[in-house]
């Protein structure tokens, strides 16, 4: 009687509680939340002072009392608190218009591949303590093949790579399951982290994270390419500490992150020498799909191409596929329940 009761008045949530963004959809509405997971904390009143875009802009700009901090690190929860009032913030977001005084909204959740029951039951409580009524969990690949319309419940290959913030996952599904599999701790961030000791070692200039990732996004390249992208970058000098401005290209970048990309195709082969012929000759038809944010990298899908003889696209809009994937879950949850991952609380 009372999940009919708080069904009328609460809105069934999508979410991809990623290391970098969080994205929640919302039945009947679209992608609604599309913000950092960040949280700044003014730590001498142990209050929350801002969440999501305005947390970001305040990173490396704090006094000592207010901590800006990201609460998931590789797509696991490291901070449980901090994680339940950033859903708690995002879930009072999405009802802030509606009726409901004490929203209790069904969840679906992304979670990254290969979690711990312990991991797995961190995420189930915080999204519980924030306000949801119940909780369903699908694994990041699996809810990006969803979302990109692929037939996962067929007696066919689909491999499928999310790179995301802070993980990078390969999977290969077929008959609504993770047939082989591999998570890496390495993706967005390490490429960012891969730009700044480059920017630190090669121009004798210090750089923050918001900087890297922007010259990641405007110029960063894998490619090989006639055209050599530029822009200017400002930063401190290692030597005098004073203000300085390098001039960087899309070359730079591509040495600068060359081994984690390769990191990452070793584990692409990795994956598919650990699958079956039978599927391995259907991917080699169907090719790889490319989903997240690290997708979007100039010239990645051509280079695993490249490395792997196996043709490799990206997916429409890939920094939402996974939500996109837990909107069509929650609107068809009885034909896709079986692809859910057990909850520890159930």
């Amino acid at each position: 009687m009372f999940n009919n009761l708080f069904s009328k008045f609460s809105h069934d949530l999508g979410i991809d509680l990623g290391t970098t963004k969080t994205l929640v959809y919302v039945r009947g509405r679209g992608i609604v939340i599309n913000e950092p997971s960040v949280v700044a904390i003014n730590t001498r009143t142990d209050t929350i002072l801002a969440v999501g875009d305005e947390a970001r802009k305040m990173l490396g700009k704090t006094p000592p009392y207010i901590q800006v901090s990201r609460p998931l690190v590789n797509g696991i929860i490291s901070d449980f608190e901090v994680t339940e009032k950033m859903l708690k913030y995002f879930i009072d977001q999405v009802h802030r218009k509606s009726y409901s005084l004490i929203p209790r909204p069904r969840v679906v959740i992304g979670i990254p591949l290969n979690v711990t029951g312990v991991e797995r039951k961190a995420v189930e409580d915080a999204a519980l303590s924030a306000g949801a009524r119940e909780v369903f969990l699908v694994e990041e690949p699996m809810a990006a093949a969803i979302g990109a319309r692929l037939p996962i419940q067929e007696a066919v290959g689909n491999l499928v790579i999310d790179i995301g913030g802070g993980t990078t996952e390969i999977a290969v599904i077929s008959l609504g399951g993770i047939v082989s599999s591999r998570t890496l701790p390495t993706a967005g961030n390490e490429l960012d982290s891969d730009i700044i000791q480059y920017v630190r070692d090669k121009f004798n200039l210090y750089i923050g994270e918001a900087t890297a990732e922007d010259i990641k996004i405007k110029i960063g390249s894998v490619a090989y390419e006639d055209k050599t992208l530029e822009m200017e970058v400002r930063g401190r000098d290692v030597v005098t500490g004073l203000p300085r401005v390098a001039k960087i290209s899309s070359l730079h970048i591509k040495e600068a992150v060359f081994k984690t990309i390769r990191t990452i195709v070793d584990n692409i082969k990795s994956v598919v020498e650990n699958t079956p012929p039978e599927l391995v000759s259907e991917i080699y038809e169907r090719g790889i799909l490319l989903s997240g944010g690290g997708a979007q990298l100039r010239g990645l899908p051509e280079l695993i191409k490249s490395e792997t003889q196996i043709p490799t696209t990206v997916m429409d809009d890939p920094v939402t596929s996974v939500v996109r994937g837990t909107s069509i879950i929650l609107e068809d949850m009885e034909n896709l329940k079986n692809i859910l991952v057990p909850t520890i609380n159930e």
